[in-house]
């Protein structure tokens, strides 16, 4: 009797033990935190190839955390809130010392966006009220310095007002700027003779709830650009203004602002000719017209070879219904999907039930096994976070303010912990495999052949990838300007003195790099260094 009850009892524990969910400890990755209180939220996040951080909020927020420095108070007469204003609504995070410096913005950044130029300049464009037409540029400097800091430009502004506009850089540099809100158009910086160009397929695109705005923009190897909105798609040639393609309709409900999941391409391998789009998550149609909390959002993601024959696109599930994830490229060619809520939709306290739980998509896995859930983090970043690709491999994550102004004593705060997520190939028992730049160059021209040296604790076993990964602008749960491309290596050779060299093509040409500062990583079995920045050069 004895016996039995101890085998029932040990078959008792045994299936707890086999079906009991992970808990947090058994799940890959790790937070930490990095600024306890930045002062601001941030809406907006680059990253700048001085290895600082350039966080943006709105101007007509109200008082933030951060006093700009004496006598540096924007006065206007016209702000709603504060008429004389001696408050940051952006800051520089310098990833060094982990320390923030004000930076002083004069006009209205809500719903903005961005793109670096090919010389590291952030190009800011648009916003609400007095930023609406407006163009600002950062010139990043040394993180030592004060010097830099936010120049609104005063002789050039936008041809029709940008706001919730989408920017993306183009194989010549110039920035393309898409949409936004009552703006069916395209126009360029610089500024073209010609100001606005109209793009129809934008007005097609909308429904009641205006789900078209920040569309998904990509700039596909062969030169055309592959624009989505809401639940359609086409290849877009520029260059021409016209439709050359128009895409399948994306099942699944409306996908962009203020229905937005998120959207990446995958990283340009090989002969860099197929492009491959992945969209995921977004809210229910209806959910934005209701101001409806608790709608469940939708998991669903979809896939399409953009540059492929006959284009369709390939559906799968998430392991988490997600609204408002953002999707980052990792320097391995993986996306970490992370942030989000999973019930509600865009907009100032319309939604609940954050997703913690950041997850991997691996785009080389069969379909139905790409997807792995990972440690959750403790910080609830919904509306208005972002996430962005550091060059020591982990991921920034920043802001979410889900109301209209600072609110602290409610149940989804306005945000001002400044986070880093470390993905699993970060961990301690891979360190070993992590290799270490010695000798890159610090600027390369198209095509050009040019060798990187690494050093590597193990004996390296196979390729050890060069890849260049973009520095996009985040905001709104999707990365402009976001890349990564693959380039063409040898073999690893060892030389006496215990580096390995590795020869690198660099892209043939802007359609599949576009002229600028690029993150170099080398991938070791999955494992990537601490990147050099280099610029691309025509």
């Amino acid at each position: 009797m004895a016996t039995s009850n101890f085998l029932f009892l040990f078959f008792f524990v045994f299936l707890i033990h086999f079906f009991t969910v992970p808990s947090r400890a058994d799940l890959p990755g790790t937070w930490e935190l990095l600024v306890p209180d930045a002062g601001i939220a941030s809406m907006h996040t680059a990253v700048t190839h001085y290895n600082t951080v350039v966080l943006l909020d709105r101007t007509d927020i109200g008082p933030s955390r951060k006093r700009l420095p004496p006598h540096h108070c924007r006065n206007d007469p016209n702000d709603p809130i504060l008429k004389k204003d001696c408050y940051a609504h952006s800051v520089l995070l310098d990833l060094e010392t982990n320390s923030v410096r004000p930076l002083m913005i004069l006009t209205d950044t809500w719903c903005s966006s961005g793109q670096f130029l090919p010389d590291g300049t952030l190009l800011h464009t648009g916003g609400d009220l007095d930023g609406f037409r407006k163009f600002r540029k950062f010139t990043p400097c040394e993180s030592s310095s004060s010097v830099c800091d936010w120049e609104e430009l005063q002789n050039v502004q936008l041809s029709e007002g940008r706001w919730y506009s989408t920017n993306q850089i183009l194989p010549t540099g110039e920035i393309i700027i898409v949409g936004g809100r009552a703006a069916s158009s395209v126009e360029y910086f610089p500024p073209r003779e010609t100001g606005a160009v109209e793009f129809p397929f934008l007005t097609q695109a909308e429904d009641r709830q205006h789900d078209n705005l920040y569309p998904y923009v990509h700039l596909l190897p062969n030169g055309h650009l592959f624009i989505f909105a809401n639940n359609k798609a086409v290849m877009y040639d520029f260059t021409a203004n016209k439709i050359v393609r128009d895409y399948p309709i994306l099942d699944g409900g409306p996908r962009n602002y203020p229905s937005a999941g998120s959207s990446a391409m995958l990283a340009l391998t090989e002969d860099y000719s197929s492009a491959i789009i992945v969209i995921c998550g977004g809210a229910q149609f209806g959910a934005y017209l209701q101001r409806s909390t608790d709608t469940p959002a939708h998991g669903s993601c979809g896939r399409i070879e953009a540059t492929g024959e006959n284009p369709v696109w390939e559906m799968e599930d998430m392991p988490f219904a997600r609204i408002m994830g953002d999707m980052v490229m990792l320097p391995t060619g993986e996306i970490l999907i992370i942030n989000g809520a999973q019930a509600g939709t865009q907009g100032f306290e319309m939604a609940s039930n954050p997703c913690l739980n950041p997850v991997l998509y691996r785009p080389n896995e069969p379909l139905g096994l790409r997807f792995m859930t990972l440690n959750p983090g403790t910080v609830p970043r919904m509306y208005h976070s972002t996430a962005n690709l550091l060059p020591d491999g982990r991921i920034l994550l920043a802001g979410s303010n889900p109301h209209f102004f600072y609110k602290f004593a409610v149940e989804f705060p306005t945000e001002l912990r400044i986070e880093a997520f470390s993905p699993e190939y970060l961990s301690a028992d891979r360190a070993n495999l992590r290799p270490v730049i010695v000798e890159s160059p610090e600027k390369f021209k198209y095509g050009e052949d040019f060798g990187v040296a690494v050093t590597v604790e193990l004996p390296v076993v196979g390729i050890i990838e060069v890849n260049l990964a973009s520095a996009p602008f985040s905001t709104h749960s999707f990365s402009q300007g976001q890349r990564l491309v693959k380039l063409k290596v040898t073999s690893a050779i060892p030389d006496d003195a215990g580096k390995y060299r590795i020869g690198c093509t660099a892209p043939p040409d802007g359609k599949v790099a576009p002229p600028g500062y690029y993150m170099v990583f080398a991938v070791n079995q999955g494992v990537p260094s601490v990147a050099r920045w280099v610029q691309l050069v025509v």
